[in-house]
């Protein structure tokens, strides 16, 4: 399928008063279309609306207002089509302990109403690596296994879209690592389009291909995760000097300057404003011989740190 795999026009949640607590707007209007067979970005700090807009799109949470269609399927028209089309990996570990991982997924795979003779129950177990604890019970699993566990229960009936809500909180890196395989595959092999909430920026910026960052129930950014990192103009110029320096030298209006405990010292500025060759002029114009030089630039996290912060203070 070409075009958009997830389309979201003016979704509105309000949530209704309880006890003493006034009713509360989570999503105000969001717009959003996800492209299918892409690997998506949606992140926000905590009471954002992430975890209502995803639960609007499994099906679980009923939306407010506006319309949500689902690989071309609109929820209120066909609400069963639009919701086989899509699994959801939760953050929360909710595991039958009295199951085992194929009976697990067997009695998922009924839910969605998928024969039997359809069923890949063993083709999931080995995707996610759990073929030789397919008969065990799911309470004598590990964490990391429960959670692929999960992820397994989220593909049994072949979904086109997949969500991933914060997948690899607290597990290892062997395991976040062999979890993002899995998924590559999917997405490359299969073409699943793959929607990812996660607080390991880091992690987003290497796995996502854009990226919206919801904040107060809106969209407040939406773009390739190397326009959003684009964003941010500054710059720093990290100085290591030959000898020790006590003073820290002029610089060029708009230039912030610091040194680190390991002497070395740091210079941060707009580059639209000024060049790196004015900074390092300036340094040796004070006598300070360089020994060496790096650049940092910005990430994701100054991103999203900048993005909600201003957001949160208007």
């Amino acid at each position: 399928m070409g075009g958009n795999a997830i389309e979201i026009e003016g979704l509105t949640k309000t949530y209704a008063a309880s006890g003493s607590q006034p009713p509360k707007q989570a999503l105000k209007g969001v717009d959003l279309d996800i492209p299918a067979g892409s690997i998506f970005g949606l992140l926000g700090p905590n009471g954002a609306g992430k975890s209502t807009l995803i639960n609007i799109l499994a099906g679980l949470v009923l939306k407010t207002g506006g319309k949500v269609r689902i690989w071309g399927f609109d929820q209120d028209v066909n609400p069963r089509q639009s919701r086989a089309s899509i699994g959801v990996m939760p953050q929360e570990l909710n595991i039958d302990p009295f199951f085992t991982p194929r009976a697990a997924l067997e009695v998922q795979a009924g839910l969605y109403g998928v024969p039997k003779s359809q069923r890949i129950t063993d083709r999931v177990l080995k995707a996610i690596g759990l073929e030789d604890k397919a008969d065990a019970y799911a309470r004598n699993l590990s964490g990391g296994m429960r959670r692929r566990l999960l992820l397994g229960k989220a593909l049994v009936h072949r979904p086109q879209v997949l969500v991933l809500d914060e997948p690899t909180a607290g597990v290892d890196i062997e395991l976040r690592q062999m979890l993002w395989a899995n998924i590559r595959r999917l997405n490359e092999e299969q073409g699943t389009t793959i929607i990812l909430t996660t607080h390991y920026l880091e992690e987003a910026e290497q796995m996502c291909e854009e990226i919206a960052i919801i904040n107060h129930g809106e969209v407040i950014a939406r773009d390739s995760t190397a326009a959003l990192v684009g964003r941010m103009d500054a710059k720093t110029l990290v100085v290591h000097p030959e000898d020790p320096v006590t003073t820290l030298p002029a610089m060029p209006r708009g230039v912030e300057s610091c040194q680190r405990r390991d002497g070395a010292l740091c210079f941060t500025y707009r580059r639209k404003h000024i060049s790196t060759g004015a900074v390092i002029e300036a340094v040796r114009d004070a006598g300070i011989t360089i020994r060496d030089i790096a650049t940092e630039e910005p990430d994701l996290e100054d991103v999203f740190v900048e993005l909600t912060s201003s957001k949160g203070a208007a």
